[in-house]
């Protein structure tokens, strides 16, 4: 959803950098994954092509934020009883 961002915070020696990815427009959003050594943060949009990449050794990531936008629509919450999906059996 545009509005969508991560925070991603790395050591660079002396001191510290934080680099942001936003979901620039609508029906944008972003994905974060650790490969190999490698945290990578993407923009993609709906049909799931990458707009823009931002890559990182994840032994320098000192901190990882994402920061959905809350939803509006009330999607949700649809549907929410106030009960669990199951009981539990222990009880």
């Amino acid at each position: 959803m545009k509005g969508d961002r991560v925070e991603i915070v790395v050591d660079a020696g002396d001191t510290t950098r934080t680099y942001e990815v936003v979901a620039s427009r609508a029906g944008r959003r972003v994905e974060t994954a650790v490969r190999r050594g490698v945290v990578e943060v993407s923009e993609v949009t709906r049909s799931g092509t990458v707009v823009r990449t931002a890559r990182f050794m994840a032994n320098r990531v000192l901190a990882l934020v994402e920061q959905p936008v809350p939803r509006e629509d009330g999607s949700e919450q649809n549907g929410y009883t106030g009960r669990p999906l199951r009981e539990d059996p222990e009880t």
